[in-house]
């Protein structure tokens, strides 16, 4: 699913990768990190959701003024910062669901709130929400506040579906991935391919979180026991290779890609 490029200066860069088959395998291993790392550091290092959070934002700062200092699109740089915002993404929500007791139905209805007004105030500023056009500090300020708030929803909904739901792991895994092929499959049939793109980027974030806590849960809470540590270090591996892979093509200027 590719958005549509909309009045964007020609001779600057696209500060956001193509929207390929690679993108949306690393998007979705990213969030799995997001998960499963949160919640080993959390959980079994000992540092607790403040400490995590504070030290996950920390280093989310430090990526995100390097990410925003290039003019270009950097893979690792931008991977990087997205696999950070995964993790306090995570965090935010875990935060307000463990230790505030706020309600799953009330962060996911409040995170998709202020995602639609972080939306409508991106539209109203720049008159489009294509992440083909993320060539200027603003839009690209715009664009990592969309995905930060993309992936506490995303945690905020995939743990309302497969927690206080009951769904399970391994329905969430399957329920979202029917969603985002539905998506896909709506985008062919003639359905804004921006809307698409925004709507499938969400719910790859409890698609990864699902899919993490599948492998990484004990079997006796429905996952399959790899543990986090496990999991963690085998996805980074492969985000690592795919990022290694896509660094080592030649990089497309934004006038000459296509929609």
């Amino acid at each position: 699913m590719v958005a549509t490029r909309i009045g964007a200066a020609p001779a600057l860069w696209n500060k956001v990768p193509a929207i390929t088959l690679t993108f949306w395998v690393i998007k979705v291993l990213s969030t799995t990190v997001g998960e499963t790392g949160a919640d080993y550091l959390a959980v079994h290092v000992g540092l607790g959701a403040a400490l995590t959070t504070g030290l996950m934002s920390t280093l989310l700062v430090a990526a995100l003024v390097l990410q925003l200092s290039r003019r270009r699109y950097v893979p690792w740089i931008y991977w990087l910062t997205v696999v950070l915002l995964s993790v306090v993404g995570t965090q935010i929500t875990d935060i307000l669901t463990d230790t505030l007791n706020v309600s799953l139905y009330v962060s996911t209805a409040v995170f998709a709130v202020l995602l639609a007004a972080w939306f409508w105030v991106w539209h109203r500023a720049e008159g489009t929400l294509s992440i083909n056009a993320i060539d200027t500090r603003s839009r690209e300020l715009f664009y990592w506040g969309a995905v930060l708030v993309t992936f506490a929803l995303g945690t905020a909904a995939g743990d309302l579906a497969t927690e206080a739901l009951g769904l399970g792991f391994r329905l969430g895994v399957l329920g979202f991935g029917l969603l985002i092929v539905a998506i896909a499959a709506a985008q062919r049939a003639g359905l804004n391919a921006v809307l698409a793109f925004w709507l499938a980027y969400i719910l790859t974030r409890p698609l990864g979180a699902s899919l993490g806590d599948l492998l990484a849960q004990a079997r006796e809470y429905g996952g399959i026991g790899l543990g986090t540590v496990v999991t963690s270090a085998l996805f980074l591996a492969v985000i690592a290779a795919l990022v290694l892979f896509i660094s080592l093509r030649p990089a497309v200027p934004l006038r000459e890609q296509r929609p």
